[in-house]
């Protein structure tokens, strides 16, 4: 059979039914612990020398087969599933870095990586800084002897400012440093870094690949050599491992990933609209009203993420969420509900306010998950909360 498309990839890879006795849904292995055939079997498979199951925190079935369909997904060699995507992120980032070494990372990130590098940086004196990565001579400037890592997130959260993937991978390749990418707000369905370059991909996937709101996930994919030491060492030991239903869940989810994302972007596109005619909305950000070309180069659609500014301060932003009758007041995004929230004093409240300022985090500014319900119903929902202010 020729190659399958993205769309066949997310219901099948992974799986084959003759596994499973004929059953049409993976199964859930819901169990802590596997017995061996024997005495010496088990002392082959800690030595490496079977493919057996062992323990579910080194590896699961149930997992395998979602850590498999997301590496296909995002053009990877592997796949590791970890129990939320801070999980993941942690985990790459400590198997990348040692004492005294250096992180370049893109303008903004979410407030709880951001957190995580400055933890590293006080307890392990690894050097952060920041940069827009927009061109070849602003990249080989930030680059120092001691960088280990390019950390990005393109669209970057919530801002929305978008990174030129291909242009980041390819200095960082003269260096040798290898490229991380939070693939969060786009999923591998609008975007595949390691396609453009990139060397690892990590996600929260409690957001779209899941998309109904109910698991907590994160997912990290690129070489098999790297994440096998990943999976050996950084993520066996410290213990942010996924459960056996969590990673059914997951599966559940990703079957639905292509037509969710038409329909996130197509809601979106259309809220983008009715914000940008409002006299109460300053600005809107989005992908695909993005001034540069990069969106169009790396990015199939825009996804289902605006940021937008309102004219006035913080009380006039939180009268407006308040003033909100459908759209839910709440942090997270890629669920078929419509989420909005306040970033300075929400999701990235942890990071001190003249960097967030830095970062384009204003408190005029408000992130809005666009949901699947009717767009007509999200519109008006938003233009009567405007009104109020």
């Amino acid at each position: 059979m020729k190659e399958k498309n993205f769309e066949t990839i997310a219901i099948h890879e992974g799986y084959k039914t003759t596994d499973a006795q004929g059953s049409l849904s993976t199964p859930i292995y819901q169990t802590s612990t596997f017995e061996f055939s024997s005495a010496e079997h088990g002392e082959q498979s800690f030595q490496g020398e079977t493919n057996s199951f062992i323990y579910s925190r080194i590896g699961n079935p149930t997992v395998q087969v979602l850590e498999k369909r997301m590496a296909e997904l995002e053009g990877g060699e592997k796949g590791l599933a970890f129990s939320s995507g801070m999980g993941a992120i942690s985990a790459i980032l400590i198997a990348l870095t040692k004492a005294n070494d250096h992180v370049l990372c893109s303008t903004g990130l979410y407030g709880c990586t951001f957190g995580l590098l400055m933890m590293m940086k006080e307890k392990y004196n690894i050097g952060v800084d920041f940069s827009n990565l927009d061109t070849e001579a602003e990249i080989r400037e930030k680059i120092k002897p001691e960088t280990t890592c390019i950390y990005v997130e393109t669209p970057i959260n919530p801002t929305m400012q978008l990174i030129d993937l291909a242009l980041v991978a390819k200095v960082a390749k003269e260096y040798d440093i290898p490229v991380v990418v939070d693939n969060t707000f786009s999923s591998p369905y609008l975007q595949r870094p390691l396609q453009l370059g990139c060397d690892v991909v990590v996600h929260s996937a409690t957001k779209y690949l899941n998309g109904h709101g109910d698991v907590v996930a994160g997912i990290a994919v690129g070489k098999e050599t790297f994440l096998d030491e990943v999976a050996s060492t950084t993520q066996k030991d410290i213990g942010a491992i996924l459960a056996p239903f969590d990673a059914w869940l997951l599966l559940r989810g990703l079957k639905t990933l292509p037509i969710r994302m038409d329909r996130h972007c197509d809601n979106a596109e259309h809220i983008c609209d009715v914000l940008e005619q409002h006299p109460k909305v300053s600005e809107v950000y989005y992908p695909t009203r993005s001034a540069s070309d990069i969106q169009k180069r790396q990015m199939k659609r825009g996804g289902g993420v605006i940021a937008f500014e309102i004219d006035g301060d913080k009380a006039t932003v939180q009268r407006f969420l308040n003033s909100l009758a459908m759209i839910k007041v709440a942090v997270s995004l890629g669920d078929a509900e419509t989420l909005i929230e306040h970033p300075a004093t929400m999701t990235h409240a942890v990071i001190p306010e003249d960097e967030r300022i830095r970062m384009g985090i204003k408190d005029s500014l408000i992130r809005l998950s666009v949901g699947l319900e009717h767009v007509n119903d999200i519109s008006e929902d938003l233009k009567q909360a405007l009104n109020t202010i």
